[in-house]
């Protein structure tokens, strides 16, 4: 039998079909969409050159930057150009708009902040804030800018709502560098983890949301999760598999006869977990599926951790995730809550995910990765319009439903992208390169 005559190929090529009047409505749904943000940007020419953006990062150019955009459409290239790299127009604004946009969405209490952190491998030292930091997308520490995200993910969607460039210190301090490449005067250096709670504030008053969730990069700071939980903000934050941990319910022999019992020494999370009885995991449902609920094994327990001092820590609570596989993956997360039940910790768990992929989304389907900027200003403004992109996509595979549905259906992100090209008559392991540890 023809591997196209298959029951299940019949239904993925169903789910990917798109009729004529999908592809206009989509470009109908483009002009409403951009007629919301105009109004951001101070000057007509600036609204002119936004909206042939937009139109051509929603294309399907293989590569996204200005020059590519233009020749499209017919424009000449430098005007764009500057209108990135140095226009006269304000980010806030528009990505204020942004953010009230998805709360009309997605908005839900109970919905998940997400800390992201991304590398864009860079040559040459020109452009702001590049350096040899850890860059996800080549796996290593190479020369790269790295930008810190802020995502939010509900029952109904996801969306990227903010991103700032993180400056290294050695640019911070170096003034030369700094007016080359138009640094603000107000902006020094901040840690990663700094940045990520300055987003989260500013968002925080246009959404709402029950949880704080990031990966290891964030979880692993103990002042972060310190300050999360000064701010009553409760967490779900990976951290690596090597990070020590102790059960303050478990007790070793006392050191002399008759003594009190002693609290354990420090371990490694993994070592911890591998010598629990399996009767400690259960199963917890994350989200359902194309193919069914998509689930995960959940150990939860009481642990403290160690600050950067050494000093010991609060009591936190540990909870695992492990894939259900021959060889399953599995997650360390820590949080300050008490109450979640495993179903609800499995949900935002999942959420970050979610908002990674959206990212890893778009760098491949909304031109994130795709800019020739080399300055503070021109790195912002790509992004501001980056944003605007992606969320434009995730807004209709929200309104087609399971058509083109992307990474959650049977058809490709790319369709979306098509629908939009053909309106406009154009052309057609983890970021970081870690793997989630993997159980013996």
């Amino acid at each position: 039998m023809d591997i196209l005559e298959h029951p299940d190929a019949q239904a993925l090529l169903a789910a990917a079909e798109l009729s004529a009047a999908a592809v206009r409505s989509c470009a109908d749904h483009l002009e409403l969409f951009v007629a919301r943000y105009l109004p951001r940007f101070p000057r007509q020419e600036h609204r002119d050159h936004a909206r042939t953006l937009l139109r051509g990062k929603l294309t399907g150019l293989q590569r996204k930057t200005t020059e590519p955009i233009a020749t499209q459409a017919g424009q000449p290239r430098r005007p764009l150009q500057l209108f990135v790299g140095a226009g006269g127009w304000q980010d806030d604004p528009v990505r204020a708009e942004l953010r009230r946009h998805v709360a009309e969405e997605l908005a839900d209490p109970d919905g998940v902040w997400v800390l992201d952190g991304s590398g864009f491998p860079k040559k040459g030292t020109q452009s702001c804030g590049v350096a040899r930091q850890w860059c996800g997308r080549l796996g290593k520490v190479d020369n790269c800018q790295v930008g810190v995200f802020l995502g939010y993910a509900s029952r109904r969607g996801k969306a990227l709502l903010d991103a700032r460039l993180y400056l290294p210190k050695d640019w911070a301090e170096d003034t030369a560098r700094r007016a080359a490449t138009h640094v603000p005067e107000g902006v020094g250096f901040q840690e990663g983890w700094r940045i990520a709670l300055d987003l989260l504030e500013a968002a925080s008053e246009a959404l709402p949301a029950g949880w704080v969730t990031g990966d290891d990069e964030f979880g692993r700071c103990s002042e972060l999760r310190a300050h999360l939980r000064r701010r009553r903000r409760r967490y779900l934050l990976d951290v690596p598999c090597n990070t020590l941990v102790r059960d303050p319910h478990e007790r070793r022999p006392a050191a002399r006869p008759g003594g009190p019992p002693r609290l354990p020494a420090f371990e490694r999370v993994d070592r911890w977990v591998g010598r629990q009885p399996g009767g400690r995991w259960r199963t917890a449902k994350v989200r359902d599926g194309a193919k069914g609920p998509l689930q995960v094994q959940v150990l939860l327990a009481t642990v403290q951790t160690r600050d950067e001092d050494g000093c010991v820590g609060p009591r936190e609570r540990l909870a695992v995730f492990r894939t259900v596989e021959p060889k399953p993956q599995t997650w360390y997360t820590l949080s300050n809550s008490r109450e979640a039940k495993r179903a609800e910790l499995a949900r935002v768990h999942g959420g970050r995910h979610r908002v990674e992929e959206l990212l890893a989304e778009g760098k491949g389907e909304a031109g994130l990765g795709h800019y020739e900027v080399r300055s503070w200003v021109g790195w912002h403004h790509h992004l501001t319009l980056s944003l605007l992109a992606l969320w434009f996509l995730e807004l209709e595979r929200l309104r087609l439903g399971k058509k083109n549905a992307g990474r959650d259906g049977a058809a490709g992100a790319g369709g979306i992208h098509g629908t939009v090209a053909g309106a406009g008559g154009g052309g057609g392991p983890d970021r970081r390169g870690r793997r989630p540890c993997v159980a013996a």
